[in-house]
């Protein structure tokens, strides 16, 4: 049942999800599709970007799971953006010249899809 309800906030683009059901929403689009990852060394902000492409009933959905670094550690914290169908071909063109500028550009505008982006304020 958690997962239908999971599927149908994914379809419908809730606007608010709480910590919870962001994690359960990353693991089931990265049980459903193989991820395509775009590494960002030079970044400070930017450790990876993987794009994700799940179709559910006939309907194509595409997500964007950014990891963040975190100061002062080797790891990084993921968030999950429902993005749109070319948001991956723009970012794969401009991340090397600078990821954050990138992310801002073409994943950034879609954090109010899922609600489950960090607040930048």
């Amino acid at each position: 049942m958690k997962k239908y309800l999971i599927l149908i906030l994914i379809l419908i683009g809730v606007n608010y999800a709480n910590a919870q059901s962001c994690e359960e929403i990353m693991d089931f689009v990265k049980s459903k599709s193989y991820g395509t990852t775009y590494t960002s060394y030079d970044s400070e902000a930017i450790s990876k970007v993987t794009f994700y492409t799940v179709s559910i009933d006939y309907k194509t959905l595409y997500f964007a799971i950014v990891c963040f670094k975190r100061q002062y550690s080797y790891s990084c914290n993921e968030y999950i953006y429902q993005v749109g169908s070319n948001t991956k071909l723009n970012y794969s063109l401009e991340h090397y010249d600078s990821a954050g500028k990138a992310f801002w550009k073409h994943i950034q505008p879609y954090a109010d899809v899922l609600g489950c982006s960090p607040n930048f304020d």
